[in-house]
Protein backbone atom coordinates (compact mmCIF):
# COMPACT_ATOMS: atom_id res chain seq x y z
CA UNK A 1 0.00 0.00 0.00
CA UNK A 2 1.39 3.45 -0.94
CA UNK A 3 1.99 6.02 1.79
CA UNK A 4 -0.53 8.37 0.13
CA UNK A 5 -3.30 5.76 0.07
CA UNK A 6 -2.53 4.77 3.64
CA UNK A 7 -2.80 8.42 4.70
CA UNK A 8 -6.14 8.83 2.89
CA UNK A 9 -7.49 5.77 4.70
CA UNK A 10 -6.35 7.20 8.03
CA UNK A 11 -8.00 10.56 7.26
CA UNK A 12 -11.19 8.75 6.29
CA UNK A 13 -11.23 6.84 9.61
CA UNK A 14 -10.55 9.99 11.63
CA UNK A 15 -13.25 12.01 9.87
CA UNK A 16 -15.74 9.21 10.61
CA UNK A 17 -14.80 9.13 14.28
CA UNK A 18 -16.83 10.99 16.89
CA UNK A 19 -14.00 13.37 17.64
CA UNK A 20 -14.00 16.81 16.04
CA UNK A 21 -11.32 16.97 13.35
CA UNK A 22 -9.55 20.05 12.04
CA UNK A 23 -6.63 20.42 9.67
CA UNK A 24 -4.17 20.91 12.58
CA UNK A 25 -5.57 17.90 14.51
CA UNK A 26 -5.36 15.69 11.41
CA UNK A 27 -1.80 16.86 10.72
CA UNK A 28 -0.79 16.06 14.30
CA UNK A 29 -2.42 12.62 14.25
CA UNK A 30 -0.76 11.66 10.96
CA UNK A 31 2.53 13.42 11.76
CA UNK A 32 2.55 15.42 8.52
CA UNK A 33 2.36 19.10 7.64
CA UNK A 34 -0.82 21.19 7.57
CA UNK A 35 -0.23 21.76 3.86
CA UNK A 36 -0.16 17.99 3.22
CA UNK A 37 -3.52 17.55 4.96
CA UNK A 38 -5.09 20.38 2.97
CA UNK A 39 -3.86 18.76 -0.25
CA UNK A 40 -5.23 15.36 0.84
CA UNK A 41 -8.65 16.80 1.67
CA UNK A 42 -8.75 18.52 -1.71
CA UNK A 43 -7.72 15.24 -3.36
CA UNK A 44 -10.60 13.41 -1.67
CA UNK A 45 -13.08 16.03 -2.87
CA UNK A 46 -11.77 16.31 -6.44
CA UNK A 47 -10.77 12.71 -7.24
CA UNK A 48 -13.32 10.72 -5.23
CA UNK A 49 -16.14 13.29 -4.95
CA UNK A 50 -16.02 12.94 -1.18
CA UNK A 51 -18.89 14.95 0.46
CA UNK A 52 -16.47 16.67 2.84
CA UNK A 53 -17.73 19.73 4.69
CA UNK A 54 -16.50 21.85 7.60
CA UNK A 55 -18.15 23.84 10.35
CA UNK A 56 -17.07 25.01 13.80
CA UNK A 57 -19.24 22.52 15.65
CA UNK A 58 -18.42 19.30 13.76
CA UNK A 59 -15.10 20.16 12.17
CA UNK A 60 -14.39 18.20 9.00
CA UNK A 61 -17.12 15.65 8.40
CA UNK A 62 -19.07 13.86 5.66
CA UNK A 63 -22.43 15.36 4.82
CA UNK A 64 -23.41 11.88 3.61
CA UNK A 65 -22.25 9.33 6.22
CA UNK A 66 -23.07 6.45 3.82
CA UNK A 67 -20.38 7.56 1.35
CA UNK A 68 -17.46 5.16 1.13
CA UNK A 69 -13.95 5.69 -0.11
CA UNK A 70 -13.39 3.42 -3.15
CA UNK A 71 -9.80 2.86 -2.12
CA UNK A 72 -9.35 -0.73 -3.33
CA UNK A 73 -11.06 -1.46 -6.67
CA UNK A 74 -11.56 -5.25 -6.62
CA UNK A 75 -13.87 -7.36 -8.72
CA UNK A 76 -16.13 -10.03 -7.24
CA UNK A 77 -13.67 -12.85 -7.97
CA UNK A 78 -10.87 -11.03 -6.15
CA UNK A 79 -13.12 -10.33 -3.17
CA UNK A 80 -14.14 -13.98 -3.01
CA UNK A 81 -10.49 -15.03 -3.17
CA UNK A 82 -9.71 -12.82 -0.17
CA UNK A 83 -12.68 -14.17 1.76
CA UNK A 84 -11.73 -17.78 1.02
CA UNK A 85 -8.12 -16.99 1.87
CA UNK A 86 -9.20 -15.99 5.35
CA UNK A 87 -11.27 -19.18 5.64
CA UNK A 88 -8.31 -21.29 4.54
CA UNK A 89 -6.07 -19.73 7.15
CA UNK A 90 -8.71 -20.32 9.81
CA UNK A 91 -8.56 -24.03 8.95
CA UNK A 92 -4.96 -24.19 10.07
CA UNK A 93 -4.67 -23.95 13.84
CA UNK A 94 -2.03 -21.47 14.88
CA UNK A 95 -1.80 -19.71 11.53
CA UNK A 96 0.08 -16.47 12.21
CA UNK A 97 -1.90 -14.44 9.68
CA UNK A 98 -5.50 -15.60 10.13
CA UNK A 99 -6.42 -12.85 12.60
CA UNK A 100 -4.70 -10.12 10.56
CA UNK A 101 -6.37 -11.22 7.33
CA UNK A 102 -9.80 -11.33 8.94
CA UNK A 103 -9.23 -7.81 10.27
CA UNK A 104 -8.17 -6.59 6.82
CA UNK A 105 -11.26 -8.11 5.18
CA UNK A 106 -13.43 -6.56 7.87
CA UNK A 107 -11.97 -3.13 7.09
CA UNK A 108 -12.38 -3.77 3.38
CA UNK A 109 -16.03 -4.72 3.88
CA UNK A 110 -16.71 -1.23 5.24
CA UNK A 111 -16.09 0.08 1.72
CA UNK A 112 -18.22 -2.51 -0.09
CA UNK A 113 -21.93 -2.52 -0.78
CA UNK A 114 -23.51 -4.40 2.11
CA UNK A 115 -25.39 -6.87 -0.12
CA UNK A 116 -22.25 -7.71 -2.12
CA UNK A 117 -20.28 -8.54 1.02
CA UNK A 118 -23.19 -10.55 2.46
CA UNK A 119 -23.47 -12.63 -0.75
CA UNK A 120 -19.75 -13.37 -0.74
CA UNK A 121 -19.79 -14.42 2.91
CA UNK A 122 -22.81 -16.65 2.29
CA UNK A 123 -21.09 -18.34 -0.67
CA UNK A 124 -17.85 -18.86 1.26
CA UNK A 125 -19.63 -20.25 4.34
CA UNK A 126 -22.34 -22.40 2.76
CA UNK A 127 -21.34 -23.46 -0.75
CA UNK A 128 -17.58 -24.00 -0.43
CA UNK A 129 -16.31 -26.61 2.02
CA UNK A 130 -12.79 -26.30 3.43
CA UNK A 131 -11.39 -29.16 5.49
CA UNK A 132 -7.94 -29.03 7.09
CA UNK A 133 -5.60 -31.97 7.53
CA UNK A 134 -3.30 -32.45 10.49
CA UNK A 135 -2.81 -29.22 12.43
CA UNK A 136 0.26 -27.83 14.18
CA UNK A 137 0.44 -25.74 17.33
CA UNK A 138 2.25 -22.68 16.06
CA UNK A 139 2.91 -19.82 18.48
CA UNK A 140 2.08 -16.60 16.54
CA UNK A 141 4.36 -14.57 18.81
CA UNK A 142 7.39 -16.71 17.90
CA UNK A 143 6.48 -16.46 14.21
CA UNK A 144 6.28 -12.66 14.33
CA UNK A 145 9.56 -12.48 16.28
CA UNK A 146 11.20 -14.48 13.50
CA UNK A 147 9.70 -12.14 10.92
CA UNK A 148 11.32 -9.22 12.71
CA UNK A 149 14.66 -11.00 13.08
CA UNK A 150 14.74 -11.90 9.37
CA UNK A 151 13.86 -8.35 8.39
CA UNK A 152 16.46 -6.72 10.66
CA UNK A 153 19.19 -9.38 10.16
CA UNK A 154 19.52 -10.06 13.88
CA UNK A 155 20.50 -13.35 15.44
CA UNK A 156 18.06 -15.34 17.57
CA UNK A 157 18.61 -17.62 20.54
CA UNK A 158 16.13 -20.43 20.82
CA UNK A 159 15.30 -23.51 22.83
CA UNK A 160 14.53 -26.15 20.22
CA UNK A 161 12.99 -29.63 20.51
CA UNK A 162 14.47 -32.20 18.12
CA UNK A 163 11.73 -34.79 17.60
CA UNK A 164 14.09 -37.45 16.17
CA UNK A 165 16.22 -37.43 19.35
CA UNK A 166 13.47 -36.34 21.75
CA UNK A 167 15.84 -33.75 23.19
CA UNK A 168 15.84 -30.00 23.69
CA UNK A 169 18.87 -27.85 22.94
CA UNK A 170 19.77 -24.17 22.95
CA UNK A 171 20.95 -22.72 19.68
CA UNK A 172 21.96 -19.39 18.21
CA UNK A 173 20.75 -19.05 14.63
CA UNK A 174 21.11 -16.48 11.85
CA UNK A 175 17.53 -16.49 10.47
CA UNK A 176 17.66 -16.29 6.66
CA UNK A 177 14.03 -16.91 5.69
CA UNK A 178 10.72 -18.50 6.70
CA UNK A 179 9.30 -21.37 4.67
CA UNK A 180 5.62 -22.36 4.67
CA UNK A 181 5.17 -25.87 3.31
CA UNK A 182 1.64 -27.06 2.48
CA UNK A 183 0.21 -24.25 4.58
CA UNK A 184 0.57 -26.05 7.93
CA UNK A 185 4.28 -26.89 8.11
CA UNK A 186 6.37 -23.83 8.92
CA UNK A 187 10.16 -23.85 8.87
CA UNK A 188 12.98 -21.49 9.70
CA UNK A 189 15.98 -21.76 7.37
CA UNK A 190 19.19 -20.24 8.69
CA UNK A 191 22.77 -20.72 9.79
CA UNK A 192 23.01 -22.74 13.02
CA UNK A 193 26.04 -21.74 15.11
CA UNK A 194 25.86 -25.02 17.03
CA UNK A 195 26.17 -27.21 13.92
CA UNK A 196 28.11 -24.62 11.87
CA UNK A 197 25.92 -25.11 8.79
CA UNK A 198 22.63 -24.11 7.19
CA UNK A 199 19.75 -25.94 8.88
CA UNK A 200 15.95 -26.08 8.74
CA UNK A 201 13.94 -25.89 11.97
CA UNK A 202 10.24 -26.65 12.47
CA UNK A 203 8.94 -23.44 13.96
CA UNK A 204 6.27 -25.17 16.06
CA UNK A 205 9.13 -27.04 17.79
CA UNK A 206 10.73 -23.80 18.97
CA UNK A 207 9.84 -23.63 22.66
CA UNK A 208 11.41 -20.25 23.48
CA UNK A 209 12.86 -17.51 21.31
CA UNK A 210 14.79 -14.33 21.99
CA UNK A 211 15.97 -11.78 19.43
CA UNK A 212 19.59 -10.84 20.10
CA UNK A 213 21.30 -7.52 19.48
CA UNK A 214 23.97 -9.14 17.31
CA UNK A 215 23.59 -8.53 13.58
CA UNK A 216 24.59 -11.07 10.92
CA UNK A 217 25.50 -11.09 7.25
CA UNK A 218 23.91 -13.93 5.23
CA UNK A 219 26.30 -16.25 3.45
CA UNK A 220 26.60 -14.71 -0.05
CA UNK A 221 26.99 -18.21 -1.52
CA UNK A 222 23.69 -19.45 -0.08
CA UNK A 223 21.06 -20.10 -2.75
CA UNK A 224 17.67 -21.13 -1.36
CA UNK A 225 16.57 -22.68 -4.67
CA UNK A 226 19.67 -24.84 -4.73
CA UNK A 227 19.22 -25.68 -1.04
CA UNK A 228 15.66 -26.91 -1.58
CA UNK A 229 16.15 -28.36 -5.06
CA UNK A 230 16.48 -31.98 -3.95
CA UNK A 231 14.25 -31.82 -0.89
CA UNK A 232 11.37 -34.32 -0.82
CA UNK A 233 8.47 -33.17 1.35
CA UNK A 234 10.69 -31.19 3.73
CA UNK A 235 13.55 -33.44 4.75
CA UNK A 236 16.96 -31.88 4.15
CA UNK A 237 20.43 -33.28 4.59
CA UNK A 238 22.49 -35.94 2.91
CA UNK A 239 23.76 -36.07 -0.64
CA UNK A 240 21.26 -36.16 -3.53
CA UNK A 241 20.54 -39.65 -4.86
CA UNK A 242 18.34 -40.98 -7.62
CA UNK A 243 15.27 -42.76 -6.26
CA UNK A 244 13.49 -45.31 -8.44
CA UNK A 245 10.03 -46.54 -7.41
CA UNK A 246 7.69 -48.89 -9.29
CA UNK A 247 3.91 -48.45 -8.91
CA UNK A 248 1.34 -51.03 -10.03
CA UNK A 249 -1.37 -50.35 -12.62
CA UNK A 250 -4.07 -49.58 -10.04
CA UNK A 251 -1.96 -46.88 -8.36
CA UNK A 252 -0.22 -45.47 -11.46
CA UNK A 253 -3.01 -42.99 -12.39
CA UNK A 254 -2.82 -41.38 -8.94
CA UNK A 255 0.96 -40.99 -9.23
CA UNK A 256 0.82 -39.64 -12.77
CA UNK A 257 -1.75 -36.95 -12.02
CA UNK A 258 0.57 -35.05 -9.65
CA UNK A 259 3.97 -33.42 -9.78
CA UNK A 260 5.72 -34.96 -6.75
CA UNK A 261 9.16 -33.40 -7.27
CA UNK A 262 10.85 -30.95 -9.61
CA UNK A 263 13.28 -33.63 -10.86
CA UNK A 264 10.74 -36.39 -11.43
CA UNK A 265 10.59 -38.53 -14.58
CA UNK A 266 7.85 -41.07 -15.26
CA UNK A 267 8.21 -44.17 -17.41
CA UNK A 268 4.94 -45.83 -18.39
CA UNK A 269 4.82 -49.60 -18.93
CA UNK A 270 2.64 -51.70 -21.24
CA UNK A 271 0.79 -53.35 -18.35
CA UNK A 272 -0.37 -49.95 -16.98
CA UNK A 273 2.23 -49.74 -14.22
CA UNK A 274 4.88 -47.01 -14.13
CA UNK A 275 8.30 -46.22 -12.75
CA UNK A 276 8.96 -42.91 -11.01
CA UNK A 277 12.49 -41.49 -10.91
CA UNK A 278 13.58 -38.42 -8.96
CA UNK A 279 16.73 -37.07 -7.33
CA UNK A 280 16.28 -36.30 -3.63
CA UNK A 281 18.55 -35.81 -0.61
CA UNK A 282 16.43 -37.17 2.27
CA UNK A 283 15.39 -40.83 2.43
CA UNK A 284 13.20 -40.92 5.56
CA UNK A 285 10.36 -38.88 4.03
CA UNK A 286 10.50 -41.00 0.86
CA UNK A 287 10.34 -44.17 2.96
CA UNK A 288 7.23 -42.96 4.80
CA UNK A 289 5.63 -41.88 1.54
CA UNK A 290 6.28 -45.20 -0.21
CA UNK A 291 4.98 -47.23 2.73
CA UNK A 292 1.71 -45.32 2.46
CA UNK A 293 1.03 -47.14 -0.82
CA UNK A 294 1.54 -50.59 0.70
CA UNK A 295 2.19 -53.42 -1.77
CA UNK A 296 1.36 -51.14 -4.70
CA UNK A 297 4.80 -49.47 -4.53
CA UNK A 298 8.23 -51.13 -4.70
CA UNK A 299 11.52 -49.29 -4.24
CA UNK A 300 14.11 -50.34 -6.84
CA UNK A 301 16.92 -47.91 -6.02
CA UNK A 302 19.00 -46.75 -4.15
CA UNK A 303 20.01 -49.80 -2.05
CA UNK A 304 19.99 -47.62 1.08
CA UNK A 305 16.29 -46.87 0.65
CA UNK A 306 15.49 -50.49 -0.26
CA UNK A 307 17.06 -51.60 3.04
CA UNK A 308 15.20 -48.91 5.01
CA UNK A 309 11.83 -50.02 3.62
CA UNK A 310 12.64 -53.72 4.12
CA UNK A 311 13.68 -53.17 7.74
CA UNK A 312 10.52 -51.17 8.41
CA UNK A 313 8.33 -53.89 6.92
CA UNK A 314 10.11 -56.61 8.92
CA UNK A 315 9.63 -54.62 12.13
CA UNK A 316 5.95 -54.10 11.31
CA UNK A 317 5.56 -57.80 10.59
CA UNK A 318 7.08 -58.71 13.98
CA UNK A 319 4.76 -56.24 15.72
CA UNK A 320 1.62 -57.60 14.07
CA UNK A 321 2.74 -61.21 14.51
CA UNK A 322 3.14 -60.50 18.21
CA UNK A 323 -0.37 -59.04 18.36
CA UNK A 324 -1.76 -62.10 16.57
CA UNK A 325 -0.06 -64.50 18.96
CA UNK A 326 -1.35 -62.54 21.96
CA UNK A 327 -4.89 -62.72 20.58
CA UNK A 328 -4.61 -66.49 20.05
CA UNK A 329 -3.44 -66.97 23.64
CA UNK A 330 -6.51 -65.20 24.65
Amino acid sequence: MSRHLERLLQIDNLVRSRQRQTVPSLAKALEVSVRTIRNDLAFLRDRFSAPLEYNRQKGHHYSDPNWRLPSIPLNQGELLALTLGARMLECYAGSPYAEELQSAIGRLSERLPEQTYFNLQQLANQQILLRPGAQTNLDPQIWHQLEEACQTSRQVKMRYFAASRKQESERVVDPYLLDLYRGTNTYLIGFCHLRREIRSFRIDRIKELKILDEKFEPDPNFDVKEYLQYVFQHEVGGSPKQVVIWFDAQTAPYIEERNWHSTQEIENHADGSLTLRMVVSGMNEVKRWVLGYGKSAVVKDPPELVDMVREELEAMNRSYRGIGEAVERG
